[in-house]
């Protein structure tokens, strides 16, 4: 298993983001407007494309008070959740498109069963056509899992345990814990080997630790989750009740051993690099040098553990449990990690319990499950096709005109700190000249040769994709490090930054309405991709980001003395999202979203002063009745525009480090004199912070 390493934009729910020099250097032009409520009448006809659709804009609300609303009102109003979904905005609704898209590609390759065999059109058809052929995967009962089953079921004793355990790793079933081959983040151009906790099947440690009511009831329905999938495997009631138990009593101890997600976000204390001699004497019932052996990874003399304390004491579970527990916990995490590639019963049987969690009411159609499946499975493979239909020359050569524009905006924002010396500012600067930039679609396309798919069982094909990726994965070690390789297929709709590749990564599927239109002004694209890609620089320098150098190592550059001085602007960040409150008695953790809510600052910061630079000298028009300023902010909330149930709210906060979608539109801008400018905010306005609670960074 690879853990998700990079930064991104946005967490999209299954159920849960700079090259050049800036054509003018002119200060920033500041201007005088009206309140947009009372604009005149559109003073110029919006360009072609789709840009801002003002009728989304709710009038009767004041965009000083609540931008939200009145950016969105309208759109909010008449857009409410799909059943089959538990949050839709802007992400979902271009999702939607491109899924579109995806959809005929996946239809067109499962229909042509004369592509040459082990071509990337074969194995593309075959894997969709086998997951959309839910007759034959009901027919099949357990008949393609039970070789699995009896793997485990043949275990007599821990040290059997201690054998099975790296094919359940390579098959990514998600028990004990979490390995894979990455960068050692201190030695940035060599891969290492990470450990890392895990184990768990609820979304968070809390959710076995809390003692209020909505634990409580989760807890209680994920029991009837077990043990009704128990009862499907073919356990009497007693048994799987009995073992339903069993699975909660482990995955609860794992869960009072695991870290916080607050706690997760320390690179420093979450890299722990030891011999692989001295983990074995720390953690002596993992077996972990006959593990690496079995994994392909004999030659790794080093191991990199994230969090010893949890390793201390899943070695002491699995010395502790009994070895049916241990076998009992195993089938669990098999089955439950395989719901969509069995029998319809146990897909069933997991949604009703994700009900429970997110609010969702009613199961989203198969093709779209496994059109995200194939994408996982083979999204290199037909993401080329995609690209051909959705992606053009013309859109990456102006994404990189802004990603230039905002990267200089960047340096330009770095030198003029009032609160950084210049030694640090030196490294900053020299990190910012480092970024590598990826935009729509890899150079080098991932060899999906070594994976053989047929249309004899979907199960088979997931379970074949899987080992193929760990493998693939765990073949890097001793290899030069893959500059080339993107942690995100084409059509994704988000964006990242890699601390360790000291990258930026934006692909095709965001590079469209409402983040980017080719025809639209330059005011929306900076409000929407440019604060995206904004974002995106901003995250090497967070409260995680800036912790690694230029060449991607984790390593302090920073004085102590401007370390100090970032801590103190970041716990403002953190005290004001902190206060948010999307539900009665529900708040936003502002530790655990810092690092995406810094970025949102400084993504917007430095978008609108890339605008500026763009329009400086220039006699722009007011489009809509709106200026460029503020069609800018408009761009920018309608990117966040988001209905959310109050289930998926709930486990946002305790999960997401993404603020609710309404403070990440709100958020920013309550700390911008160019917002209150814009829109003539005066000072008792409820979107106006006091300038002594203002919080600005970058």
């Amino acid at each position: 298993m690879r853990k998700n390493k990079p930064l991104s934009l946005a967490a999209l729910a299954a159920a849960s983001l700079a090259l050049g020099s800036c054509a003018s250097t002119q200060p920033v032009a500041s201007t005088t407007t009206t309140p947009a409520a009372e604009m005149p009448p559109m003073a110029a006809p919006a360009p072609k494309g789709t840009g801002l659709n003002v009728a989304n804009i709710n009038r009767s609300a004041d965009p000083c008070d609540d931008f939200f609303e009145y950016a969105s009102g309208n759109w909010l109003k008449n857009n409410p959740i799909p059943a089959a979904e538990v949050r839709w905005g802007s992400f979902n609704e271009l999702a939607d498109k491109n899924n579109a898209v995806m959809r005929q590609i996946l239809d067109e390759s499962a229909a042509n069963t004369s592509a040459a065999r082990g071509s990337n059109a074969q194995k593309v058809g075959d894997y969709y056509a086998s997951a959309m052929d839910s007759a034959a995967i009901d027919a099949a009962g357990l008949k393609y899992l039970q070789p699995e089953l009896d793997r485990i079921n043949k275990i007599k004793t821990l040290k059997d345990v201690q054998a099975v355990l790296p094919h359940e790793m390579k098959l990514q079933t998600g028990a004990f814990y979490g390995g894979y081959v990455g960068q050692d983040e201190k030695k940035s151009d060599e891969y290492a080997v990470n450990l890392y906790q895990g184990g768990l099947s609820l979304p968070d440690r809390d959710y076995y630790l809390k003692d209020d009511a909505r634990s409580k009831g989760i807890r209680a329905a994920y029991t009837t989750y077990l043990t009704n999938t128990f009862k499907l495997l073919g356990d009497s009631e007693g048994t799987a009740a009995k073992n339903a138990a069993a699975v909660l009593a482990l995955e609860t101890k794992l869960a009072k051993a695991s870290k916080s997600r607050v706690a997760l976000r320390d690179p420093q204390a979450n890299y722990n690099k030891m011999s692989l001699a001295e983990a074995n004497k720390r953690f002596p019932n993992l077996a972990l040098p006959a593990t690496m052996k079995t994994l392909g990874l004999g030659a790794a003399q080093q191991v990199i553990v994230g969090q010893p304390e949890f390793f201390q004491e899943l070695s002491n579970v699995m010395k502790q449990s009994s070895v049916g527990d241990l076998k009992t916990y195993m089938r669990w995490h098999l089955v439950s990690s395989l719901a969509s590639a069995l029998p319809k019963s146990f897909g069933d049987e997991q949604f009703r319990f994700s009900q429970v969690l997110t609010g969702a009411k009613q199961q989203q159609p198969r093709w779209k499950r496994m059109l995200r499946s194939t994408d996982g499975a083979l999204g290199e493979a037909f993401g080329q096709v995609y690209v051909e239909k959705a992606f053009t020359p013309d859109t990456k050569a102006k994404a990189l005109v802004m990603v230039a524009n905002i990267k200089a905006a960047m340096g330009e924002h770095i030198q003029k700190l009032d609160w950084m010396s210049a030694a640090t500012k030196t490294e900053a600067l020299k990190k910012l000249a480092a970024f590598t930039v990826k935009i729509g679609y890899p150079d080098k396309w991932k060899d999906y040769s070594a994976l053989n798919i047929s249309r004899d069982s979907y199960l088979k094909n997931v379970l074949a994709a899987r080992e193929w990726s760990y493998n693939d994965n765990v073949s890097k070690f001793g290899k030069p490090i893959d500059r080339q390789e993107w942690g995100m297929t084409p059509p994704t709709v988000n964006a990242y930054y890699n601390p360790s590749m000291n990258e930026i990564v934006f692909p095709a599927g965001i590079m469209q309405p409402p983040f980017f239109d080719p025809n639209a002004d330059d005011a929306v694209n900076y409000g929407g991709m440019g604060a995206v890609i904004g974002h995106e620089i901003t995250h090497g320098f967070d409260d995680q980001g800036r912790q690694y150098d230029a060449e991607g190592n984790l390593r302090d550059w920073w004085t102590k003395e401007d370390a100090a001085k970032f801590q103190q602007r970041a716990d403002m960040v953190d005290k004001q999202y902190s206060a948010f409150s999307p539900l009665d008695s529900v708040y936003v953790n502002g530790k655990l979203t810092m690092g995406e809510n810094l970025a949102d600052f400084g993504g917007l910061a430095l978008a609108y002063s890339a605008l500026q630079k763009a329009n400086a000298g220039k006699d722009v028009p007011k489009y809509d009745g709106f200026t460029p300023e503020q069609r800018f902010f408009l761009a920018w909330a309608q990117v966040w525009r988001t209905n959310a149930r109050p289930e998926y709210l709930r486990q946002q906060v305790m999960t997401d480090p993404h603020s609710p979608a309404q403070y990440r539109t709100v958020g920013p801008l309550m700390n911008m004199p160019e917002f209150y400018e814009a829109f003539g905010c005066q000072e008792n306005a409820k979107m106006m912070r006091a300038e002594a609670d203002r919080a600005k960074i970058w």
